[in-house]
């Protein structure tokens, strides 16, 4: 009868750069690990290593774990086992460093396991930040802060593109510029997204209002009275024309202002006195001064030759 693989099929689907041959090298355990090779020098392969050799990876992108959800997790971790490894590198004295599946590691120490299966990988820091970012990303439990964050930290501290982060993590170009955009809000929208009180539509409906006291008004009402992504753009807009209108009104009566000075700095040229002009309603008032009954007959004859 033809031995059964000791790891199952799946595996290669996980990890699709791994050899797998169907003969056993000499001295070889099973699952194809070699007892005699320095634990350093065991790389893509699977171990079976103690929970608490395994340090938390220090640039893991998501910051909150739902405890709720830890717990169904590590309850059907009881019940089936570990389906998928954890993946991992190895630092140094049968120590390593987490890669990808902190909730899995997570929900096997609340499970009582004493060793889990993990995949090492040979990787640099850099690598090791770029699997975490990726794999992170990728989840749907991540809020759109977490996930703008991990793109933004692909291109800060892996130097990928725009282009290579969206080829990365499997989403369009613009989809990628749009999770970016999230990261110029002001905090208290960043916040709000975060904890899920708004939608991505909300948020990058308030990104056009430049005036943060308005960003504030409207957020507020947004979320109290339950607007919809269409109620926000409506009053983003509503609040655009009531601007442009006022900005409108200011500038033609300052255009006014600016030609009534003009006019009374010409009539004070010409009079050789003080001569001030005034709107009032559709009309106004022209004030000259005069100073002594000889200034008043020397303007009647200049209001003669005019």
């Amino acid at each position: 009868m033809a031995k059964r693989k000791a790891l199952g099929r799946g595996l290669g689907a996980y990890f699709p750069d791994m050899e797998e041959s169907g003969e056993k090298k000499s001295g070889e355990a099973s699952g194809g690990v070699n007892p005699y090779i320095e634990t350093g020098e065991r790389v893509n392969v699977i171990l079976h290593i103690p929970v608490t050799n395994v340090r938390p990876n220090p640039n893991q992108p998501r910051k909150e774990f739902d405890e709720f959800k830890l717990q169904e997790l590590s309850e059907s971790i009881q019940q089936h086992g570990l389906i998928q490894p954890i993946t991992v590198r190895y630092v140094g004295e049968k120590r390593y460093e987490l890669i990808s599946g902190e909730r899995r590691l997570r929900a096997a120490r609340m499970a009582g396991f004493h060793d889990i299966p993990a995949y090492v990988r040979e990787i640099d820091d850099k690598q090791s930040l770029a699997f975490a970012l990726v794999e992170n990303v990728q989840r749907e439990e991540l809020n759109p802060i977490e996930i703008a964050m991990g793109y933004r930290r692909l291109i800060d501290e892996c130097d990928y593109t725009q282009d290579e982060v969206s080829k990365k993590v499997g989403k369009s170009r613009s989809a990628v510029t749009n999770f970016l955009r999230l990261l110029n809000l002001p905090p208290l929208i960043q916040r709000a997204l975060r904890d899920g009180k708004i939608s991505t539509g909300h948020a990058r409906a308030l990104i056009t209002i430049e005036d943060p006291e308005l960003q504030q008004q409207i957020l507020d009402k947004a979320i109290s009275e339950d607007y919809s992504v269409r109620q926000i753009e409506d009053a983003v807009r509503r609040t655009a024309k009531k601007k442009s209108k006022k900005r409108k009104v200011v500038t033609e009566k300052d255009q006014a202002d600016f030609e009534l000075n003009e006019l009374a700095k010409q009539l004070r040229h010409k009079l050789s006195t003080k001569v001030q002009i005034k709107k009032k309603n559709d009309g106004g008032e022209i004030r000259i001064e005069y100073y002594s009954d000889e200034d008043l007959d020397r303007l009647i004859s200049v209001f003669e030759t005019l």
